[in-house]
């Protein structure tokens, strides 16, 4: 039996019951810690479930922020700086990882005890340790007018993958990486994959269907 709710029942609902129904309607989502460093040198390192694919061709990548209506060191670093990474969150340090998110005075890097990698001489640092590792570029920002979260576009001009999850193809087997996935607010999960279906053509009988 499923339960219905209107729009109208779901703005009336407790604030924290549709907070958390709202955030797992979209079900599982990528997660990934970005870190910025701003113009003092000072780094900041933050969790993140609203990132995701733009094209390939250029390659670029989307992050999703709530409404710069108040201090939020991740964008204003961006902003400031252009340059920012993207660290998948793997199961060795997923708990870590969850207390970016508090408020804490100074560098999330040290507070959690995630360390900091610099590669390349990239300006932004890495997390040592994430299987997938991005160096980004900001191209655009959009404010969306429904709601004024802010849109970050970005360029990916550094990728960093451990050898044991790229597939020759040069997809990833996420399994074999243990990156860790998330549902509403602050429930982890790991992927357990059901089968890959390649690209092809398809049959007869499956386009009939």
């Amino acid at each position: 039996m499923n339960k219905y709710f209107s729009k109208e029942e779901i703005l009336c609902s407790d604030s924290f019951f549709r907070k958390n129904l709202i955030n797992c309607l979209s079900g599982y989502k990528s997660l990934n810690l970005i870190g910025t460093k701003n113009s003092k040198g000072l780094s900041n390192l933050a969790l993140f479930s609203q990132v995701f694919h733009i094209g390939a061709s250029p390659p670029l990548i989307g992050v999703l922020f709530r409404p710069h209506t108040v201090k939020r060191d991740t964008l204003e670093n961006i902003l400031e700086t252009s340059s920012f990474t993207i660290n998948q969150v793997g199961a060795a340090f997923y708990k870590k990882a969850h207390w970016t998110s508090a408020r804490w005075e100074g560098s999330e890097f040290e507070k959690t005890g995630l360390q900091e990698e610099y590669r390349n001489g990239f300006f932004a640092p890495y997390v040592q340790g994430s299987p997938v590792g991005l160096g980004c570029s900001l191209v655009e920002t959009q404010t969306l007018q429904v709601n004024q979260t802010v849109l970050v576009v970005a360029s990916i001009d550094h990728i960093y993958v451990e050898e044991k999850g790229l597939r020759d193809d040069g997809s990833l087997d996420l399994n074999v990486l243990e990156t860790v996935t998330v549902s509403g607010l602050d429930e982890y999960h790991l992927g357990n994959r059901l089968a890959r279906l390649h690209y092809a053509k398809p049959s007869k009988e499956v386009e009939e269907i």
